[in-house]
C-alpha cells in the first residue's frame, strides 16, 4: 500500500533519529525502523476500527432510545441507514480486519466519551445529514459518507490524534499517513467484496513468495546510508563549493546521503527517479534554499559517478 515515497520518508525519520543520538547501533536502529512500519499498520487498523465502533455506538444509542419511558416516533422508528452502511458492515465482517483487530487487541470500550464526541460531530455534519435524508443511495454514496467523515472530521480531531499518539510513541508522526491509507482502502473497496476479501498489506509486495523487495529497499537504504555516512560527508564537502560542511543543515546532508545510496546501491531505480524524489522530499523536510543546494550537489555527483562508473543501472533508460 505504501509507495516508495513514503518508505523513503520512514527511512529519513530513522536516519535523522540515529544522527540525533538515537539508537546505539545501526542494527538496533534498523530494528526500530521495522517496528515503526509494523506499528503504522496497527494504527491503520485502529483507524478502520473507528468506523465500526461508531456504527456500533449508533446502534446502542438507538436501542436505548427505544426503551425510553416516553419514546418519540423517531425513537421507535429510527433511520437505520448509517448503522446499515454496507461498507462498514463489509469491514466489520472482513476476516483480515477481525484477525488484525484481535492481534492488536483493539478495544474502544474505555473510550466511550471520545466515541460519543466523534459521533455527535458526525451527526452535525452536512454531508452526513444529506446522506441520511437522501431518498435512495448507491454503494458509492455509502463509501462517500465514510470518506467525508474521515477527511472532514476524524482527520481534524485533536482529541483522536492525542488519544492515538498517547497509545504509542511510534504514532506521533504517522497519523496523517494512516488517514491516507484508510482513504485509499475505502475508495478501492468494491460492493462485491465479501468477508474473505483481503485488506491491503502495508507493502505492495509483502506476500511475494520470494520476499518483499520494498522491505529490502527500506533495510538497505537505511543501513548503507549510515554505514557510509562519514565517507559521504567528504564527498559532499568536495562538491559543495562555497559551503561549509559544518554549517550545512543535517537534513540536507541526510537527503544527499540517501540519494547517493540509491544511485550506487539500487541498479533498478532510474537516476532521474532518485534525483526527482529527493528534490521533492527536500521541499517538505528542509529549508526553502535546500532544493537548490541539494540539486546542485547531486547534479555534480551524478555527472562524476557516471564518468567513473560508480553508477551501474540495469535496463534501458535507467541512466538518464
Amino acid at each position: 500500500m505504501l509507495s516508495r515515497r513514503f518508505l523513503r520518508i520512514k527511512v529519513i525519520q530513522a536516519v535523522y533519529a540515529f544522527e540525533q543520538e538515537g539508537p546505539d547501533t545501526i542494527y538496533s536502529g534498523e530494528k526500530q525502523l521495522i517496528i515503526s512500519l509494523n506499528k503504522l499498520y496497527e494504527l491503520y487498523i485502529y483507524q478502520l476500527s473507528l468506523f465500526v465502533e461508531i456504527s456500533d455506538f449508533a446502534h446502542r444509542r438507538m436501542e436505548e432510545n427505544r426503551l425510553k419511558y416516553l419514546p418519540t416516533d423517531d425513537d421507535l422508528n429510527p433511520n437505520l441507514r448509517f448503522i446499515q452502511n454496507k461498507f462498514i458492515r463489509q469491514l466489520a465482517s472482513n476476516r483480515d480486519f477481525i484477525r488484525y483487530s484481535k492481534a492488536f487487541k483493539i478495544n474502544w470500550i474505555d473510550e466511550e466519551e471520545l466515541i460519543r464526541k466523534l459521533y455527535n460531530q458526525m451527526l452535525e455534519n452536512d454531508v452526513y445529514q444529506a446522506y441520511m435524508k437522501k431518498e435512495s443511495i448507491s454503494y458509492t454514496d455509502e463509501k462517500a459518507v465514510v470518506v467525508k467523515c474521515l477527511l472532514c472530521l476524524f482527520s481534524e480531531s485533536e482529541l483522536l490524534r492525542s488519544y492515538l499518539e498517547e497509545r504509542s510513541i511510534y504514532w506521533s508522526d504517522d497519523f496523517d499517513t494512516s488517514i491516507m491509507m484508510v482513504d485509499k482502502t475505502i475508495k478501492a473497496y468494491k460492493e462485491t467484496f465479501d468477508e474473505f476479501s483481503s485488506l491491503p498489506t502495508l507493502l505492495k509486495d509483502e506476500k511475494d513468495e520470494n520476499g518483499s523487495e520494498d522491505m529490502e529497499f527500506v533495510k538497505l537504504l537505511y543501513r548503507r546510508t549510515l554505514q557510509n555516512s562519514n565517507a559521504y560527508d567528504k564527498i559532499i564537502a568536495e562538491r559543495a563549493a562555497n559551503w561549509d560542511i559544518e554549517r550545512i543543515a543535517l537534513m540536507d546532508t541526510i537527503l544527499i546521503k540517501m540519494a547517493i545510496t540509491e544511485l550506487t546501491e539500487f541498479p533498478s531505480i532510474p537516476v532521474k527517479v532518485t534525483l526527482n524524489e529527493y528534490i521533492e522530499l527536500s521541499k517538505e523536510y528542509s529549508s526553502a534554499k535546500s532544493k537548490i543546494f541539494i540539486n546542485g550537489v547531486l547534479d555534480k555527483l551524478i555527472t562524476d559517478y557516471k564518468e567513473s562508473g560508480l553508477i551501474r543501472k540495469t535496463g534501458r533508460g535507467l541512466m538518464e
